[in-house]
């Protein structure tokens, strides 16, 4: 029985100084080693093995990236007006030695730094660069927090202002601002939209009167072209006909000629048709001058036809 007893205190020590010996250390995970009160070396993620009461894991610390939430600060602007603002700041430890070591609690630490800068930042603004300088606050809150956790083995990855809230009654104000900026907008865009629409049916009126004014010049310019070519087409026509006629009248003449007719002859045929004109009761003919002298040998020319006429009948 004792030695039931003996054996089971030897194996309890065992499984405590075991526990006690090995460190199994997650990923993205380091703890903080003092040997006798002293810093001695870090455990990395897997196993470790540390001297049961000389060693001790002081601290351990996760490398990931951490965020911590800064509490909602009112600060005043550089026109007197409070303002609430809301921060998250992101950071990584990058030596845990330094952040075990070279400050207490580096996380609050962060965030004083933080709510301190602010105030020096803000305190140079007016309300309506600080609601339009989120980036600007951003950055210099950064700048701040990096000089001052370097000394830490904290970095600073990045400051985000999440809100700022003025005053109830600077926002109803602004909110007034804005509908009547949004308001003058609209009656502008109207405006704007009125005078492009008069413009383009100017625009559209002006096309239609030139395009009517082009038309009506294309039709005159065609009509003024078919009756040209009409007067062309008659006059060519009247020429023909004329050309005929005096074909016709050469081919006549030359087969009087070629009949044995004399200028004379054919002077008496044309007075006789003259004559034959004349015998209507109502028509008058006009001799000139010139041809009563050729009037004299009408009757000679008669008695050669009458002669010309007996001797045929004989």
């Amino acid at each position: 029985m004792e030695l039931w007893i003996i054996a089971i205190i030897i194996v309890l020590f065992v499984v405590v100084v075991a526990a006690l010996t090995v460190k199994i250390v997650p990923q993205q995970r380091v703890g903080v080693v003092e040997r006798l009160g002293k810093f001695n070396r870090l455990l990395h993620p897997g196993l470790n093995i540390v001297i049961p009461i000389i060693d001790q894991v002081r601290k351990y610390h996760d490398l990931r990236i951490q965020q911590a939430n800064v509490p909602p600060q009112t600060v005043i602007t550089k026109d007197n007006v409070q303002v609430q603002i809301d921060t998250i700041i992101f950071y990584q430890v990058v030596g845990p030695e330094q952040a075990t070591y070279g400050i207490s609690d580096y996380v609050y630490g962060v965030r004083n730094i933080s709510t301190a800068t602010m105030r020096q930042i803000i305190g140079k603004l007016e309300l309506d660069e600080t609601l339009s300088g989120r980036e600007k606050i951003s950055a210099e809150i950064r700048i701040a927090l990096d000089e001052a956790t370097e000394k830490w083995g904290v970095r600073i990855e990045r400051v985000e202002v999440i809100d700022i809230k003025p005053p109830i009654d600077i926002q109803d104000s602004m909110d007034k601002q804005m509908k009547a900026e949004r308001s003058k907008r609209a009656i502008v865009l109207e405006a704007e939209a009125a005078k492009q629409d008069m413009i383009l049916r100017a625009e559209g009126d002006k096309q239609s009167k030139i395009l009517k004014a082009e038309g009506d010049k294309e039709a005159r310019i065609r009509e003024a072209e078919g009756l040209k070519q009409a007067q062309e087409l008659e006059a060519q026509g009247q020429a023909k006909a004329i050309q005929a006629i005096a074909e016709a009248e050469r081919a006549r003449i030359e087969q009087l000629r070629a009949a044995g007719l004399d200028e004379q002859v054919l002077a008496y045929k044309s007075f006789e048709a003259l004559m034959e004109v004349a015998k209507g009761p109502a028509n008058k003919v006009f001799l000139p001058s010139n041809a009563i002298e050729t009037l004299g040998s009408i009757g000679a020319i008669g008695e050669m036809f009458k002669v010309k006429d007996d001797k045929s009948s004989k």
